[in-house]
């Protein structure tokens, strides 16, 4: 690795990941609620509860999925591939720094959006 590289976190930290599917509008949920109701036939993630309100450092409503990183090569190219108008966040899951995983540890599919990272404590845990 080049002298000029900083990992701002060791990889080896990440125990697995979160994928956040947001929505808008009526048609947004729809195509969300279609992702929804494809994955547990295709891939084995825990599926969190829907969020009709922003939540924590989320500015629009949406669903989370947690899945193992061994997933994340076959997961995250499919998400991609069918998210259509959505923007889906998908981040670490550390253990570390809450804070961490939803800034330097994460990555979007689609257009990002501004996460409200001021929700977490400056230990990087939920306030």
């Amino acid at each position: 690795m080049s002298d000029s590289l900083k990992q701002d976190f060791n990889p080896q930290l990440i125990k697995g990941y979160h994928a956040h599917v947001y929505y808008r509008n009526d048609t947004d949920w729809l195509h969300a609620a279609a992702i929804r109701d494809a994955v547990p036939a295709l891939f084995e993630v825990v599926m969190g509860r829907w969020r009709d309100e922003p939540v924590g450092p989320h500015p629009l409503p949406m669903y989370q999925m947690a899945f193992e990183v061994p997933l994340f090569q076959d997961f995250v190219p499919w998400l991609q591939s069918v998210r259509g108008p959505l923007s889906i966040l998908v981040h670490t899951s550390t253990g570390v720094s809450d804070l961490m995983d939803h800034s330097v540890g994460a990555m979007w599919l689609g257009p990002s959006l501004d996460l409200i990272l001021e929700f977490f404590d400056r230990d990087g845990k939920s306030a």
